[in-house]
């Protein structure tokens, strides 16, 4: 599916830098265009997502995504970080919660929630 993503949205027009993920969520860091909102890049992605997985019918129930999304801005020193981050979700997980390595990756600020 991650791989769907980042292509679906590169076929988009959007600049995806990574996008990984565990079973009950997904990180996608992506260059935002003067002319892009968060709001619709969350929407194209779960949207395309979500379509494309009931599409293929991988899930014996229909698949869709929860209400609600977290965005955060990444300065440019911090870029590498939060690659390095997103990459090695599996092993970041394993013995933190999500919240824990926010505090922990300490280079984003949080620009929108919501739930």
């Amino acid at each position: 599916m991650f791989k769907h993503i980042k292509e679906d949205c590169e076929a988009k027009g959007m600049q995806v830098v990574i996008v990984n993920g565990i079973e009950d969520h997904v990180h996608c860091l992506f260059k935002m265009l003067a002319t892009q909102n968060v709001a619709e890049i969350v929407k194209q992605i779960k949207g395309g997502s979500s379509h494309w997985l009931n599409e293929m019918k991988f899930l014996k129930e229909p698949f869709q995504w929860q209400d609600g999304y977290a965005a955060y801005s990444v300065s440019p020193s911090g870029v590498e970080k939060v690659i390095d981050y997103i990459f090695k979700q599996e092993q970041h997980h394993s013995n933190k919660t999500f919240e824990q390595e926010m505090e922990a990756l300490n280079v984003i600020d949080k620009i929108a929630q919501t739930g």
